[in-house]
């Protein structure tokens, strides 16, 4: 790769930028009664102006600053560039939750060069949480504290913690019938499982306080943070297959402490 740690220094301070900018938009909407749009059709996909507006504000950033830079982002779509680099863009994953009032919705930033994620960050505003993916290292700042995540080393099935957004199968959730069989199948060798957290959960499995978390029906606006941010803290993510996530046409992800808990949890997946 032709690029520098400072370079990547550089820019996820400008992420953070980014993430401020959003915050300006989404926090003061929050538990407003904000009227939503269903994206979907019959499925329901809700979109609100808090998500209009945030990636609006952070591609008029990008734009300003890095014009040769381009851009996907779950609202607008993608803004083809000149060069390497390309920022990923999803305002508020987790907008059910954001219309719900729960404050495990985020705002993701990644930037990719030469479509590889480089650098990830998942903001949670209300909470004041966020957390930086960088030069292969992953911190958390909550307020003035700052400091390194480290995963939880679980590498027993029987005693992880298990994450997905939604394990009921579509239209209600997310995933097929065939993948939330497959999911209820893995749920059950575990210890806990929680739900409906969207990209906070992985957050918490860099966190070290959640230990595998999967999921199917992701796009790439949902994923491309998340890569960096396992990875920094010590994790492994890969697809169903054990292949590079963003692979395969599902998007399909699992997100794991240790390469063995990871193991365990893809041979249960498959039957």
């Amino acid at each position: 790769m032709s690029f520098s740690t400072s370079e990547i220094t550089q820019y996820a301070d400008f992420a953070t930028r980014l993430a401020e900018a959003a915050r300006a938009q989404t926090l003061p909407r929050v538990r407003t009664g904000l009227e939503v749009s269903n994206k979907a059709g019959v499925d329901f996909d809700p979109v609100t102006d808090a998500d209009r507006e945030a990636e609006r504000a952070m591609r008029e950033i990008i734009s300003k600053t890095y014009p040769a830079h381009a851009i996907i982002g779950e609202e607008f779509g993608e803004t083809q560039g000149e060069g390497p680099w390309r920022w990923v863009l999803d305002p508020i994953d987790g907008t059910r939750a954001f219309v719900c009032g729960v404050p495990s919705w985020t705002t993701l930033i990644a930037l990719e060069y030469k479509e590889r994620p480089v650098l990830g960050l998942i903001d949670q505003p209300y909470t004041d949480e966020r957390w930086i993916a960088a030069n292969g290292a992953t911190r958390f700042r909550h307020s003035d504290m700052e400091r390194a995540c480290r995963i939880s080393g679980v590498d027993d099935l029987s005693v992880a913690r298990i994450s997905t957004t939604d394990p009921r199968p579509r239209p209600a959730g997310y995933i097929s019938d065939e993948e939330a069989a497959a999911f209820a199948r893995l749920a059950g060798e575990t210890r806990l499982a929680r739900f409906s957290m969207d990209a906070y959960a992985y957050a918490l499995l860099a966190h070290g306080e959640l230990d595998l978390v999967v999921e199917a029906g992701l796009s790439h606006h949902d994923y491309a943070t998340l890569v960096p941010v396992v990875v920094g803290a010590g994790g492994v993510i890969t697809n169903w297959s054990g292949a590079p996530v963003g692979s395969d046409a599902r998007g399909e992800t699992v997100a794991a402490a240790t390469p063995a808990l990871h193991a365990a949890a893809l041979k249960v997946l498959a039957g």
